[in-house]
């Protein structure tokens, strides 16, 4: 009786999971839940069209909502970094799969959008998630990626950061309008050749073009660490998974009390939530000051 959003990209790893989920080759969806499909438009010209035009292709006859980082947050990625210039601000990274975020000093070209996107990417898509009245989200997620979160948590000093487990979420502690919605990650324990593989045998319509911000992100670092620690012991990825699960699970680590944010009502740690510090520093005119640590006054 549960209602499962699929959080579509156009890419390889949600083109998979919707179609498994809606029933694969068989084409005959399990009765359990039902299923509805959620597109964020990040506003990146040249790339997310592409992909959102593979999403309708492919979607059926499933219910497909979009929205987009303009139409919420009054911004589009690629208008914020036309504000923030050429060298893309002092912080940045960000992961895929329609969330998760980093953080690295001495930003190159191109992160702070990553980090703008990561932020409101992550908001977007709990708040479309509750426009639906969804009961999960199920995101395309797989072994490498939970590997790669894992040790970017750990390289950042902050290993029980994103929980990994399948439909855990920490939940504020005060009643707010944004209550999180449930995650699962069907895919978690498939490697990314193994997606790519399926997805190629069974000719599913996808697009493979990587994001153009995506080579500044932080997550990169860690991806290319992991592949070398793959090279020299292949059980690598999911080692690091089984322990990102574990520690989410059973670490008892201090965390930052959650609250609601005192402009939209999302969960937030401070009076204002990242996202609205990043849109308040952008109404301002002053995108970099959003990035810091301290947001606004």
């Amino acid at each position: 009786g549960d209602v499962v959003a699929v959080a579509v990209s156009g890419g390889k790893d949600s083109t998979v999971l919707a179609h498994l989920l809606r029933g694969g080759e068989h084409g005959d969806p399990p009765s359990q839940f039902k299923l509805v499909l959620l597109g964020i438009d990040e506003g990146i010209e040249g790339y997310r069209e592409a992909a959102l035009a593979a999403v309708r292709r492919s979607r059926r006859d499933l219910p497909l909502l979009l929205v987009s980082h303009r139409e919420l947050f009054g911004w589009s990625v690629d208008e914020v970094g036309g504000l923030l210039g050429g060298d893309g601000g002092q912080l940045g990274g960000a992961g895929g799969k329609l969330g998760g975020v980093g953080g690295s000093q001495g930003g190159s070209r191109g992160s702070s959008r990553c980090t703008v996107c990561g932020v409101w990417r992550r908001q977007a898509l709990e708040r479309a998630a509750r426009a639906l009245g969804v009961d999960w989200i199920a995101t395309g997620h797989n072994a490498d990626d939970i590997a790669e979160t894992v040790l970017m948590n750990f390289l950042r000093g902050d290993p029980n950061r994103d929980p990994v487990a399948p439909g855990r979420v920490r939940q504020p502690p005060v009643a707010t309008p944004w209550p999180a919605v449930a995650r699962w990650k069907p895919l978690r324990h498939a490697y990314e050749k193994e997606i790519v593989l399926y997805a190629h045998f069974r000719r599913l319509d996808y697009v493979s073009t990587e994001c153009v911000y995506a080579p500044h992100a932080y997550r990169g670092h860690a991806r290319a660490l992991l592949k070398d620690l793959e090279a020299t012991r292949p059980s690598s990825v999911a080692a690091l998974g089984h322990s990102g699960r574990r520690l989410a699970i059973s670490a008892e680590v201090a965390t930052k009390t959650l609250g609601a944010c005192r402009r939209c009502g999302f969960a937030a740690s401070q009076e204002l939530c990242k996202a609205c510090v990043l849109v308040a520093s952008l109404e301002r005119g002053l995108p970099r000051v959003g990035l810091g640590k301290r947001g606004l006054e």
